[in-house]
């Protein structure tokens, strides 16, 4: 059987801010998807003990009152959420994330400030993942516009109502993923740990494109990762 017709899981969170290292989790979602549709779905509510700007409450519609008043406490979710990821990673089912450096890296460094175990044991690798962007990217890499899951939705027809609820996401990225495999053969075909490595391939030559992109516009001192699916630590000041 062909990965994207077997058991695939969505995950996505949605955060107080855009730095995976700096930001923290306000909701998350873990759903778990037969056929395009979904046979089991978790999700969380936190409190992520700081405040959450409004400009990105305005994005998903949870306040720091109603985080501190509804949510559970922080380091209890990131350990539910990163157990849930692993325990699908086990059993070799690909957990679904748009942008995966992004979400990966933040529930990673979510766990290492509470001192919890890692998402990856030292030496071990994550996966299997699949990063519909990456895909996207890769597949039909000249096709002009924005990148966003909702244009992603929009290309491959997916239905998208209530974007930026992590369940609503995590779901709609698993549907991106199918339809990606049903537009692109080769993707299809591919066996997972195949998959796996074109992915870390495909993202690594985006960002040093990336990078040469912000070079000729003058920011001659940004740094972009080429890491995927997960970015190391940032260094500690001082």
């Amino acid at each position: 059987m062909a990965w994207h017709e077997d058991l695939l899981v969505g995950f996505d969170l949605e955060t107080t801010g855009t730095d995976p290292h700096q930001a923290r989790i306000v909701t998350a979602a873990v759903t778990e998807v037969k056929s395009g549709e979904p046979v089991r779905h978790r999700a969380w509510l936190a409190d992520p003990g700081v405040p959450i700007p409004a400009e990105t409450t305005a994005i998903h519609g949870v306040s720091t009152q109603r985080a501190a008043a509804e949510g559970r406490p922080a380091p209890e979710v990131v350990a539910e959420v990163a157990d849930a990821v692993r325990g699908h990673w086990a059993r070799g089912v690909p957990v679904v994330v748009y942008n995966a450096p992004f979400d990966l890296t933040l529930l990673d460094e979510e766990l290492k400030r509470y001192a919890l175990p890692p998402l990856v044991p030292a030496g071990a690798s994550p996966g299997p993942v699949v990063d519909p962007l990456v895909l996207d990217r890769a597949l039909d890499r000249f096709r002009r516009g924005k990148r966003t899951l909702q244009a992603a939705c929009q290309v491959y027809g997916v239905a998208l109502d209530g974007a930026h609820d992590a369940g609503v996401d995590a779901l709609a990225a698993v549907r991106v993923a199918r339809a990606l495999a049903l537009r692109f053969p080769e993707l299809a075909e591919a066996d997972l740990a195949d998959l796996q490595s074109r992915q870390a391939g495909w993202y690594a030559a985006w960002a040093e494109d990336f990078a040469a992109w912000l070079r000729k516009k003058g920011a001659t001192d940004t740094a972009v990762d080429t890491a995927w699916p997960l970015r190391a630590s940032a260094p500690v000041a001082g």
